[in-house]
C-alpha cells in the first residue's frame, strides 16, 4: 500500500461518515489492490474516524491476512464480491438512515427509480437479500450471490451495500440510494412516482 492509497481509501470513508451514511462501526470498506490483494477496514473499526492502524490488508483468494488489524466480520462478502466480479475494485456496506428504514419495513417498496440517478448509476433494479445474523458465513454467500447480478442491494432488517469500479463510484452509489429511500419515505406510500420503462431506457439511450 502507498501512502497515496492510504490516504484516498481514508478520505472515501471519512467523507461516507459526513454524509452519515453509517454511525460508529455500522459499515465497513474494501478497495482491491492489485490481482490479490485488498485493503479491508479492521473489525470493529469506526468508517468516520477511521485512521492507517485500523486498515487490514487480506489476499483475495483465500481470505488469508497479510496485514495488519483483523478484518472486518464482514470481510467474507466484501472478497467473496472482489473474488467473482472482476469488474468491481470497492465494497462497501453501510446503514444508512432512511435506507435502512427502508430495508426493515414491512411491505417494502419494489421501484427505486424515483429520479434518473437511480437507474443510471445506483441500478434499475435493487433486491432484498432476506436477513442473516451479520457475520455469518450463510449472509456472506447470499450478498455474494445477490452481487454477482447487481451493483446495489438493500440486506433486510440490516442495511445495504454498494459495489463499484472505484472509490468514487461506490460512495456515489451509496449517497444515492439513500437520496431514493429518503424521497420514498418522505414521500409516503403510494404518494411518489417512478421512472416509466420508456424514461429509463431514454435516459440510457442519452447518458449508457
Amino acid at each position: 500500500m502507498t501512502k497515496e492509497q492510504i490516504q484516498a481509501f481514508l478520505d472515501v470513508a471519512h467523507r461516507a461518515g459526513n454524509q452519515k451514511l453509517m454511525l460508529c462501526s455500522s459499515g465497513n470498506l474494501s478497495w482491491r489492490m492489485g490481482d490479490d490483494l485488498a485493503m479491508i477496514s479492521g473489525t470493529g473499526s469506526w468508517l468516520p474516524t477511521i485512521r492507517e492502524e485500523n486498515i487490514a490488508v487480506c489476499r483475495i483468494s483465500d481470505g488469508q491476512s497479510v496485514e495488519g488489524p483483523r478484518p472486518s466480520i464482514e470481510s467474507t462478502f466484501h472478497l467473496g464480491i472482489l473474488r467473482s466480479r472482476k469488474d468491481v475494485n470497492v465494497v462497501l456496506h453501510f446503514q444508512s438512515p432512511f435506507a435502512t428504514t427502508v430495508a426493515c419495513m414491512k411491505d417494502r417498496p419494489t421501484d427505486f427509480n424515483v429520479t434518473a440517478e437511480i437507474p443510471l448509476h445506483v441500478g434499475r433494479e435493487i433486491p432484498v437479500v432476506p436477513y442473516c445474523r451479520p457475520g455469518s458465513p450463510e449472509l456472506a454467500k447470499a450478498v455474494t450471490e445477490a452481487m454477482q447480478d447487481h451493483n446495489s442491494i438493500l440486506l433486510a432488517k440490516h442495511g445495504q451495500v454498494v459495489c463499484g469500479k472505484d472509490l468514487d463510484d461506490a460512495f456515489q452509489k451509496a449517497v444515492f440510494l439513500e437520496m431514493a429511500c429518503e424521497i420514498i419515505v418522505r414521500a409516503g406510500k403510494d404518494n411518489y412516482t417512478t421512472l416509466t420503462e420508456e424514461e429509463i431506457a431514454d435516459l440510457f439511450k442519452h447518458f449508457g
